[in-house]
């Protein structure tokens, strides 16, 4: 190291030496939020100086243009865009995104250690810097079945890669709570690396936030408004605002966000699916989303470069300063972000051609991960009373989390009958890793579906095969169709496969370029169209997410309907 500091001190000397200049730009200076005229020069991926210099030919004028930190995304799951790092990266790096902090839990809920040591390999490949925080709750709960167990002994050796930098989120606050073994054996090794602990804040009380601090948990990203956002500043956290695909919580908490306490503040996607992703990008989007709202824009960049550095630890990136590694993007303004030019570790990329590398050989039992029975209609009938309320999973639009309904519902025989016309639809959660034929049942309301049926093996965070429908017969094809397939997203009508998108690594990524799989996500969607009433959301994200049972308040896994206010399953009738 000191002879690379070296090396750098004698070019910041001898600036006629160095690889690139970017001449007269106006740099934006994230620390003091204020943007100054200036030169920067690049030296073997790093800043070497900002000033003035004299003109060579390795300059690159960019008069009228801002030089700007490239983006940080401080907390995304590769997984949920459905394509491996890899492909992610020659996706997101044309919207400015040089550095991402991801969670790997999706594929370790699937296939443990393996499906972790994977992404690390692939994402080798990749022109964007991918940071692993490691998955802290595999299984989430023990309220589902999941594919594999991970304990801090299986985690440890995964601390000496250098692409770990840290604990990912805390979902199972109980075991926090009560101080289980196991958890606090996972934040003392974390700890004792200096590392940073995620944590998942979802719906708990200010003394259970104080007893996440107190565990050295110092971030979340489950804050849905001003309010929830500024306890958790109060309390010594750094809040990542998300914006993604299901859960779009940007708005609501930015009036909480100012000058004064805007390095608490840093934005994160969480889950995004592909098709969104490559249209309008991640944390780009996030950006422009808050300036468009009245966020002063210098802020929102501070908030997506080197506030998300601090806040995971990771050193030399988030700024244009000297010793800062050289991820820089070269806009043409600051309100709609427009990128010109993105520069990764002092190189100019190509964002219109970024060629796919040789792929990374995916091992075999990750792409045999969906194992079921024959599933039969008998298995998919929810029991009920004439006259008996149940109890309904209500969405709520753009939140993750779920309200818990009450109503009467229609009844056939002793048996819950769908019905499009009032929104109660029958949902199913089939466990697909160990064959055991556990099926849970419920009752969904704000999928608007008006026939057929949607299925998907991405169910967070176990990933269970998830289907919701008008009728059964519908639903098992749709079953069928994702087991033939080893994972991904169908849609079925009147006993038809209408689409489909494969996914059969570990039943979460496709094996294909990106341009090939947002090609079939695109055709998905529109034939959802055509059978959905009001589409307007992801429906297949707000499917997956509805099997989640760390977020409030009502949610389904293959055990059955779960209620998360009090940790238990309930049953459907009342």
């Amino acid at each position: 190291m000191n002879a690379i500091i070296s090396d750098l001190i004698e070019k910041a000397q001898n600036i006629n030496e160095v690889d690139l200049v970017l001449k007269n730009g106006e740099i934006v200076d994230v620390f003091s939020l204020e943007t100054f005229k200036g030169d920067v020069a690049i030296y073997n991926g790093y800043i070497v100086g900002i000033g003035n210099f004299e003109w060579s030919n390795k300059a690159v004028d960019v008069s009228n243009q801002y030089i700007i930190p490239g983006l940080i995304d401080g907390h995304i799951h590769i997984e949920s865009t459905m394509v491996r790092p890899s492909e992610f990266s020659r996706a997101i790096i044309k919207h400015g995104i040089t550095t991402v902090v991801t969670d790997p839990h999706e594929i370790a809920n699937v296939s443990g250690i393996e499906g972790i040591k994977f992404m690390i390999d692939d994402a080798k490949n990749s022109v964007v810097d991918i940071l692993m925080k490691l998955p802290s709750c595999v299984p989430a709960t023990k309220f589902e079945n999941n594919g594999a167990t991970l304990t801090s002994n299986d985690l440890r050796d995964l601390l000496e890669y250098d692409e770990v930098i840290g604990l990912a989120e805390v979902m199972d606050y109980p075991s926090v709570i009560n101080y289980e073994n196991d958890m606090m054996d996972k934040i003392e090794m974390v700890k004792n690396k200096k590392l940073v602990i995620d944590g998942h804040a979802a719906g708990l009380s200010d003394d259970k936030l104080d007893i996440y601090s107190i565990a050295s948990i110092r971030n979340d990203h489950e804050a849905v408004n001003a309010k929830e956002a500024l306890t958790r500043i109060r309390k010594g956290f750094n809040v990542l605002v998300r914006e993604g695909s299901a859960a779009k919580d940007l708005l609501a908490i930015l009036p909480g966000i100012n000058s004064k306490n805007s390095t608490r503040f840093s934005f994160c996607t969480d889950d995004k699916h592909l098709d969104e992703m490559v249209d309008e990008g991640t944390i780009n989007h996030a950006i422009k989303l808050a300036v468009k709202n009245g966020l002063d824009p210098l802020i929102a960049i501070q908030m997506a470069t080197i506030n998300n550095a601090k806040c995971h630890g990771i050193e030399n990136k988030g700024a244009v300063a000297p010793g800062y590694i050289a991820d820089l993007l070269i806009v043409d303004n600051l309100i709609d972000l427009s990128i010109h030019k993105v520069i990764k570790s002092g190189k100019i990329v190509n964002i219109e051609s970024q060629q796919r590398k040789e792929q990374v050989k995916i091992p075999k039992p990750i792409m045999h991960s969906v194992k079921i029975p024959n599933i039969t209609e008998r298995m998919l009938q929810i029991p009920l009373k004439e006259g008996q309320k149940a109890n309904i999973i209500e969405i709520l639009p753009g939140k993750l989390i779920t309200r818990k309904r009450v109503d009467f519902v229609d009844i056939k025989e002793g048996v819950f009958l769908s019905n499009p016309e009032k929104d109660y639809l029958k949902m199913a959660v089939c466990e697909r890793h160990k064959s055991t034929g556990n099926v849970g049942l419920g009752i969904v309301h704000g999928l608007k579906l008006k026939c057929g049926a949607i299925a998907s093996t991405v169910a967070h965070d176990s990933h269970n095969i998830v289907v919701a429908g008008t009728n059964d017969n519908d639903m098992i094809l749709a079953i069928e169709a994702l087991h033939n397939t080893q994972g991904g997203l169908v849609i079925v009508k009147n006993s038809e496969i209408l689409a489909r998108v494969e996914l059969p690594i570990a039943g979460l990524m496709s094996d294909q370029p990106y341009e090939v799989t947002v090609k079939r996500l695109l055709y998905m969607h529109e034939i959802l169209g055509t059978i959905v009433d009001h589409h307007s959301q992801n429906i297949f994200m707000i499917l997956s997410f509805l099997c989640l049972p760390v977020i409030p308040e009502l949610k389904l896994t293959d055990k059955g309907l779960f209620d998360v206010a009090s940790f238990n399953h309930i049953k459907v009738g009342i």
